[in-house]
C-alpha cells in the first residue's frame, strides 16, 4: 500500500510539473555578439514561446527597456568586475536606485532577482572574489530592503557546480560537501539567503563534464543524457542514471550538511551547444533538451517535483571568449538571428518553437575566394587575421563546416570577416584574393552567414589596410582549468 501511495505521489508531482510547463522555465539572454538582435524582437520571441523568465549577465539599459511592460520576470546581474565596488554600501544603494528603481517601476521591467557576480567562487579564479562576494550580497539585499523592495526582489549568487563535490572514497550524491576553501563563506551566504528567502543558484553542465572527461575516458557519453546509462551511480539504493540528477542531489546534500536542507535550489544555467566541438551538435543538443525538460518536471530523488531552471542560452553569441572551447559561441537554442535550430517543446503541449519575427539582414552578398586567384602564398595570413576578428569556430574538427575543402575554408573565413564588418567592400579585398558574390555559397549543413543590420552608429569590428596588412598580434588564451574530475560523475 505504501509503495502504491509513493508511486502516486511521484506521478502527481510529474503531472503537476508538466502542467506547470514553461511557467517555471527561464532562459539566459547573453549579448556578447558582433551584431545584436534587436531587443524588442528578442522579447517578442520570448513571449511567442511562452518564456516567462529571463536571466541577464548585466543590467544593460537597452535590454531592460525592451523587457519593460512585458511581464517577463527578470534576473539582472552585477558582473564579477563590479563585486568589489559593491562592498561600499553607498555604491550598492546607488546601483539599486539606477538599476532596480529606475527600471523596475510599474510598467517597466519586472525585476525579481539580482545576481551578485557569476560563479565568483569558480576554482579557476583562485579565490579572487572569495572575501568580497558576501559583503556585496549583503549590501545589495540591504539596499533593496531599505527602499521597500526586499519582498519582491531578491539578491542571490549563481555558483558553478565545482563549489561542491563528493569525496573519492565515497563518490555518491549523499556524500556531497562544499569545497574546504569556500565552505565558511558559502555557509554564511546560505544562512543569509535563507533569512531573506532567496534561492541558492547553481550552474550545471553535463556537456562540460563530457568535454573535459571524455579525453581521459572518465566520463561515459550516455551519462550526460537522460535515456539510461550503462554505468549508473548507486547511492544507498537510489540509482542515478544521469549526471544532472547526481549533480543536483550532490548540491542538495552539501546544503543539508551545513544545516539548510529545505533551501530552494534553482539551476541558473544548463544547456548543450550545437557546434564548435565533435560533441557539440544539433543531434546531441536535441537529445539532451528532450530528456532535460521531461526530467525537471519530475525532479530528483532528493527533490521530487518541478525544478526551476534557466536554459543556457537563448541565442548564439559570435564574440564570446573561446578559451574554454570553440563551442562557447554556440550555446543558443536559437541561432544568432533567432532561427530555430531543432524542435523543442517548452510547454509540454507539443508546441513548436517560434522563430524571431521582423529580423533585418544585410544585403544578400557574400565574400569568397576569387576563382581566378593564382598566388595563394599569403592566404594563411589573411585567414588568420580574418578569424581573429570574426567567428570561424564552425571550421574545427567535427564541426558543421569541417567537410569544406581548402577553397571552402578560405571562403568561409573571408565571408565571416566581410559580414562582421558590415559588408564593407574593402573588407573583401584580401590583397586581391577575395571577391563579392550574390550567389549563396553555403554548402550542406555549413551556413555562410549574412549578418544582421548593425545598429546606427556601430563601427566595423576592425578595419585594416590590406595593401600594408600585418597579422594582428595573437592573443594568448589561457584555458579555464576546471577541476571537473573531482567527483566527476556528479558534475
Amino acid at each position: 500500500m505504501s509503495d502504491t501511495r509513493g508511486f502516486l505521489i511521484l506521478y502527481v508531482a510529474y503531472i503537476v510539473g508538466v502542467l506547470i510547463g514553461v511557467e517555471g522555465l527561464g532562459v539566459n539572454w547573453g549579448t556578447i555578439a558582433s551584431h545584436k538582435l534587436d531587443g524588442k524582437i528578442v522579447v517578442q520571441m520570448l513571449k511567442d514561446n511562452g518564456i516567462k523568465k529571463v536571466k541577464l549577465f548585466d543590467s544593460d539599459e537597452s535590454s531592460l527597456k525592451a523587457l519593460g511592460g512585458s511581464g517577463i520576470e527578470v534576473m539582472v546581474a552585477i558582473p564579477n568586475g563590479q563585486i568589489e565596488k559593491m562592498n561600499s554600501y553607498d555604491h550598492a544603494k546607488d546601483w539599486v536606485k539606477s538599476t532596480i528603481m529606475d527600471h523596475g517601476y510599474n510598467g517597466g521591467a519586472n525585476i525579481t532577482y539580482v545576481a551578485v557576480g557569476n560563479e565568483p567562487f569558480l576554482e579557476a579564479y583562485n579565490n579572487t572574489y572569495l572575501n568580497t562576494t558576501f559583503p556585496a550580497l549583503k549590501n545589495i539585499q540591504t539596499a533593496l530592503n531599505e527602499v521597500g523592495l526586499g519582498d519582491t526582489v531578491k539578491a542571490t549568487i549563481p555558483f558553478n557546480a565545482d563549489v561542491y563535490y563528493s569525496p573519492p572514497f565515497n563518490p555518491v550524491p549523499s556524500a556531497g560537501r562544499f569545497r574546504p576553501d569556500v565552505i565558511n563563506q558559502i555557509t554564511q551566504i546560505i544562512k543569509f539567503l535563507n533569512q531573506n528567502k532567496s534561492p541558492f543558484i547553481v550552474n550545471s553542465y553535463p556537456f562540460l563534464s563530457l568535454y573535459y572527461g571524455s579525453a581521459k575516458s572518465q566520463f561515459p557519453l550516455d551519462y550526460a543524457f537522460f535515456d539510461g546509462s550503462k554505468d549508473p551511480v548507486v547511492d544507498k539504493g537510489v540509482v542515478y542514471n544521469n549526471a544532472f540528477d547526481a549533480s543536483y542531489d550532490t548540491c542538495v546534500a552539501a546544503i543539508q550538511a551545513v544545516g539548510y536542507g529545505n533551501m530552494t535550489v534553482v539551476v541558473g544555467e544548463i544547456g548543450w551547444p550545437t557546434d564548435g566541438d565533435e560533441y557539440a551538435n544539433v543531434e546531441f543538443a536535441s537529445r539532451f533538451y528532450k530528456g532535460l525538460l521531461k526530467n525537471i518536471a519530475k525532479g530528483t530523488a532528493k527533490r521530487p517535483g518541478y525544478i526551476e531552471v534557466y536554459l543556457f542560452g537563448l541565442l548564439d553569441e559570435d564574440a564570446k571568449n573561446v578559451a574554454p572551447g570553440n563551442f562557447e559561441r554556440h550555446w543558443g537554442i536559437f541561432t544568432y538571428d533567432g532561427r530555430v535550430k531543432f524542435e523543442m517543446d517548452l510547454s509540454g503541449s507539443n508546441k513548436s518553437l517560434v522563430p524571431a519575427q521582423g529580423v533585418i539582414y544585410q544585403p544578400k552578398k557574400w565574400c569568397q575566394l576569387n576563382p581566378k586567384a593564382k598566388d595563394l602564398s599569403k592566404v594563411q595570413d589573411y585567414m588568420k587575421t580574418a578569424c581573429e576578428a570574426a567567428d570561424c569556430t564552425s571550421l574545427g574538427y567535427g564541426c558543421s563546416c569541417n567537410g569544406l575543402d581548402e577553397k571552402g575554408n578560405i571562403s568561409y573565413a573571408f565571408n565571416a570577416y566581410f559580414q562582421v564588418n558590415n559588408q564593407k567592400e574593402s573588407s573583401c579585398d584580401f590583397g586581391g584574393l577575395g571577391t563579392i558574390t550574390t550567389q549563396n555559397i553555403s554548402q550542406g549543413n555549413c551556413n555562410f552567414t549574412i549578418q544582421l543590420v548593425a545598429p546606427s552608429g556601430q563601427p566595423p569590428v576592425v578595419s585594416l589596410a590590406w595593401s600594408s596588412m600585418v597579422a594582428l598580434p595573437v592573443l594568448t588564451l589561457i584555458a579555464l582549468l576546471l577541476d571537473l574530475l573531482d567527483g566527476l560523475c556528479f558534475l
